[in-house]
């Protein structure tokens, strides 16, 4: 898939954030922002193909769609688990697989959420692998089993070795911290766009904030949709 940026200004804040978890205690940190396919410069100028790789691997959809839906989420917070549960395969089927829109994980990990840093390392490293989606979906779906450990990792381990990635490699961009200016640099991006909790959704020119029901996001995706000229799924 060709590289693409996302523009993340311009948005509005709208949405509730009753069923958010909310980033009182996120302290954003200074890394340079990335958006979704731009590609991580290191401090030699040279481009670093790990980032790069794991950059695309959490962009789904044809490349050719006009719409973004990106989703700003914590693998750790359960508002985030019940959007998956309830709606996350839906956008799938109904916009991601007919071709009408580009989605695109974007990291908010927060600072309440002792595990929510290294389960998006875990992810990020898997998505070097192009296994981003496949890991994505087993760390929400085993949330219960890793969100109190003092030491997750047995757990990430499983995932990955579950999921498919080459497990030597894999291990190591976890060891050396390989992708948290990526993590930081979207957290960061996002928080500079408006996002306050996760999951909030940024969708055309709206940020929409909380693990919304499917037929309410569904509402602003079509509205994005029709503005960008294309035409929502029958």
């Amino acid at each position: 898939m060709p590289k693409a940026q996302v523009n993340f200004g311009a948005v509005l804040l709208t949405g509730l954030l009753i069923t958010a978890c909310n980033s009182a205690n996120t302290t954003p940190r200074p890394q340079a922002a990335a958006a979704p396919g731009a590609s991580k410069t290191t401090q030699t100028g040279t481009s670093d193909p790990l980032i790069a790789a794991a950059d695309k691997g959490r962009i789904a959809g044809d490349s050719s769609a006009k719409t973004w839906v990106i989703i700003a989420s914590d693998f750790q917070c359960p508002f985030c688990r019940q959007w998956h549960d309830d709606s996350y395969k839906q956008l799938m089927d109904e916009y991601v697989r007919s071709g009408k829109v580009k989605v695109a994980y974007i990291n908010f990990p927060l600072g309440q959420h002792q595990n929510a840093v290294p389960s998006a390392q875990a992810a990020m490293c898997a998505s070097a692998q192009d296994k981003f989606w496949e890991y994505h979906d087993a760390l929400f779906e085993s949330q219960k089993s890793w969100e109190a450990l003092p030491q997750p990792r047995p757990v990430l381990d499983s995932i990955a070795r579950a999921v498919g990635v080459n497990f030597a490699d894999w291990s190591k961009c976890v060891d050396t911290d390989e992708m948290l200016p990526l993590i930081f640099a979207d957290r960061d991006r996002a928080a500079t766009a408006g996002v306050q909790s996760t999951p909030t959704f940024l969708v055309g020119g709206q940020v929409v904030a909380g693990a919304i029901p499917f037929s309410d996001l569904k509402t602003v995706i079509d509205s994005a949709i029709a503005k960008s000229g294309s035409s929502p799924p029958k």
